[in-house]
């Protein structure tokens, strides 16, 4: 199976969490990443049920 793209920065997490005075394990980007992808997809279905092709704010 190909391995799915990552939509966030690792980097900027990284760094975000690190500035909370916490580590991040090495499976978080990609749990995040998979979590943004299903955000994503719910905002897609919401704004195609509004018979929409642009996905708004209110979607998310």
């Amino acid at each position: 199976m190909a391995e799915k793209e990552v939509l966030v920065v690792a980097s900027k997490v990284k760094a975000y969490i690190k500035g909370k005075q916490m580590m991040t394990s090495s499976d978080a980007i990609a749990t995040l990443s998979d979590k943004v992808c299903a955000i994503l997809d719910d905002a897609v279905a919401r704004a195609q049920a509004n018979r929409r092709s642009t996905v708004k704010p209110q979607d998310l």
